[in-house]
């Protein structure tokens, strides 16, 4: 963010955040988020750690060679298609309303897709999960959170794809598009990938909790 504001600044452009903001930022960062983060570790080390319901061993197993439709790649490529899809016809309306000074007044269905988009990032993981699962293949940790945060890839891909659609004529426009939109996105991919991640981590505890061992 700050080299955007810089470059706003540097053309004397009144879009530029002023100085006294940004120390108001960092100052906000240091003194609540910082410290917020080292009581969250402090409190995270004296919970308990996870009880899974079966036991496992520490040693891992190898993996068989599994088909291309379970191989990572594809699966994280897949993954964010329909969450995408779920979302990206209100993903106009809301770059227009960001880039060419139109109205955005339908808040109420904006949250309505914005459930629909996390519903959606749970199940296309889990449905990929279970094929993962029952290809022998139990690195589903990094995997879970990549399959539904690769919608952000799409988002991006799609904002570019929008950016034909304005003016351009200086280099600084394209700077302070891409580089608001990777901000965007990357946000999103956090977002996505975190429910990826705990929808996979409750769909493993669930069907393993109800395996019976003699």
């Amino acid at each position: 963010f700050s080299p955007l504001a810089l470059a706003l600044a540097s053309r004397g452009s009144t879009a530029a955040v002023p100085v006294t903001t940004l120390v108001a930022l960092l100052a906000l960062w240091f003194g609540i988020s910082v410290p917020l983060v080292f009581l969250g570790a402090y409190l995270g080390f004296r919970k308990e750690p996870i009880e899974f319901p079966v036991k496992f061993s520490n040693i891992p197993r190898p993996v068989p060679a599994s088909s291309w439709y379970v191989s990572p790649p594809f699966t994280v490529v897949v993954g964010g298609v329909l969450p995408f899809g779920a979302c990206f016809v209100e993903l106009f309306f809301i770059l227009s309303s960001m880039w060419m000074d139109q109205f955005y007044y339908v808040f109420g269905f904006t949250f309505l897709v914005f459930v629909i988009l996390c519903v959606t990032c749970a199940e296309i993981t889990m449905v990929l999960l279970y094929f993962q699962l029952c290809a022998e293949d139990y690195r589903w940790w990094w995997r879970t959170f990549l399959t539904s945060g690769s919608t952000a890839l799409y988002v991006f891909l799609y904002s570019a794809f929008y950016f034909s659609k304005l003016e351009t004529n200086t280099h600084l426009t394209y700077f302070l598009y891409f580089g608001y939109q990777f901000i965007v996105s990357f946000g999103l991919f956090l977002l996505t990938g975190t429910i990826g991640y705990f929808s996979g981590l409750w769909f493993n505890i669930t069907i393993y909790s109800s395996i019976k061992v003699d």
